[in-house]
């Protein structure tokens, strides 16, 4: 089990100018190769001829190979890729929490960059920047025509210096101009407040390498500020664009018995097929204390509402799936994002390496998320619609280009055809408990870390109080 934990390291969705993508580390198995195409690679090489004799400039034969290369991965889906030496290396560092850039998590879409979410506290954030926008230009150059990795390395740069992204965004007239100042990113991946007594809230931004043992942490702490067990706790997992797959088992742990089934992948191949339940060689490495001991006793049982939105991705979703799958927790708020496919990294020989996607992961009960997202129990939009004004648009997986399908292909039940058998649990429609806030989410007071006026969390809250006056009576 050791050696299979070294190949996991799963994050979030599309690529982070200073976040995370959704990883499974590997090295390249040594299987059994199919026939190569002869045909198609006769039509590669002489096309590769052509362009070394006859295009206007001459072009370099790396130039050539890594271009076609990067073609071959970004054809397949939004999240498939080709990583240069520097790229691998960046990814590499954006799983400790700390690394220079923007703050705001990318994807490409009809040639330009497409924000899927900015990252709390980042300069991004802080600048104004969405998610759904489309970037068109960096300082002065178009985006059109770049690779995602080209796009992310001008994005990228030293710390205090300044890049101008102009930006088209839904319901404006004209493009955006936002100047931000590049900052090391330094997330903090676990916040979290006593509400009111009784009544605790935790903010998981990022599923970071530490998060587990922060949570685990902060619980200890509501649990002293409040001289006693929780009576209710909001989980809050809005617009985390994901993290590490160790961290999600973990924080989903916390609240599930031994033992529980967290995740599973589906693949082609034996390597990509993987059972992840609440178990500690699932999220500790080999020799490392196990911090889930240390949790209060009341996390086990306490009434818990998980709140997400269409920023909730990755690992966020799994976290949300196996809590609801397990009836351990009410999913309110808004669809997820839907990213729902594993990217395995395959290092190369020659330093760089690719990120191809290789599964599919399921909840407990044989939901695929792709493409799709978790349903929440109860429906609860965003305050931020005002009188008149037009339904904010999210941007979604099953919006991005060339997504990996659900995998739902007959209609039938999204289930994996490796689902646990006696399973029942299905994806229903959204229930009708829908209700829509005023006009308006007012921005954080310095140092909240969630407003009063926080229309789904004040829904959450109201939950909470209902579900412990019928665990009260029950009791």
């Amino acid at each position: 089990m050791a050696s299979k934990f070294k190949q996991i390291s799963l994050l979030g969705m599309g690529v982070m100018i200073g976040a995370a993508l959704t990883l499974n580390y590997s090295a390249i198995a040594e299987r059994e190769p199919e026939p190569l195409p002869l045909e198609d690679l006769r039509a590669f090489s002489e096309i590769f001829g052509k362009i070394k004799s006859d295009y206007v400039e001459p072009v370099e034969d790396k130039k050539l190979i890594t271009e076609a290369i990067n073609g071959m991965l970004s054809g397949l889906d939004p999240h498939s890729a080709y990583l240069d030496k520097d790229g691998f290396k960046e990814l590499q560092v954006g799983t400790q929490g700390e690394f220079g850039g923007l703050g705001i998590e990318v994807g490409m879409e009809d040639g330009f960059v497409k924000v899927v979410s900015p990252i709390e506290d980042t300069p991004a954030f802080k600048a104004g920047v969405k998610s759904g926008d489309l970037v068109i230009k960096l300082d002065e150059t178009p985006v059109k025509g770049m690779t995602l990795n080209d796009a992310v390395k001008r994005m990228r740069g030293k710390p205090g210096t300044d890049i101008t992204l102009t930006i088209i965004r839904k319901g404006e007239s004209k493009p955006l101009t936002i100047t931000i100042t590049r900052a090391v990113i330094k997330i903090k991946s676990v916040k979290y407040k006593l509400a009111e007594p009784g009544f605790g809230y935790v903010r998981i931004t990022q599923f970071q390498e530490h998060s587990g043992e922060n949570l685990v942490d902060a619980l200890k702490d509501l649990g002293e500020q409040n001289k006693g067990a929780l009576k209710g706790l909001v989980l809050d997992l809005r617009n985390d664009p994901g993290g590490l797959l160790n961290t999600a088992v973990s924080v989903s742990g916390a609240f599930l018995k031994q033992g529980d089934l967290v995740v599973y992948t589906d693949g082609r191949t034996e390597d990509a097929k993987m059972r992840l339940t609440n178990s500690r060689e699932n999220y500790l490495r080999p020799g490392e204390a196990d911090y889930l001991k240390n949790l209060p006793a009341w996390a086990k049982t306490v009434p818990l509402v998980v709140l997400v939105n269409g920023g909730s991705a990755s690992a966020s979703e799994i976290v949300a799936g196996a809590l609801q799958d397990h009836k351990r927790a009410l999913v309110v708020g808004t669809q997820s994002f839907g990213k729902g496919s594993v990217q395995t990294i395959l290092p190369l020989n020659n330093g760089t390496a690719i990120k191809l996607t290789t599964a599919r992961y399921f909840t407990p009960g044989g939901r695929s998320i792709q493409a799709k997202g978790i349903t929440p129990d109860i429906t609860v939009e965003d305050a931020t619609i005002s009188s008149g004004e037009a339904p904010k648009m999210e941007v979604r997986e099953a919006d991005l280009e060339r997504h990996l399908s659900n995998g739902d292909e007959d209609g039938a039940a999204n289930k994996s055809p490796h689902a646990p058998k006696g399973d029942k649990s299905k994806d229903e429609k959204p229930k009708d408990d829908k209700a829509r806030g005023g006009k308006g989410k007012p921005a954080l007071e310095p140092g909240e870390i969630v407003s009063k006026s926080d229309y789904q969390f004040n829904q959450a809250l109201i939950l909470l109080k209902g579900l412990n006056l019928l665990q009260g009576r029950k009791e």
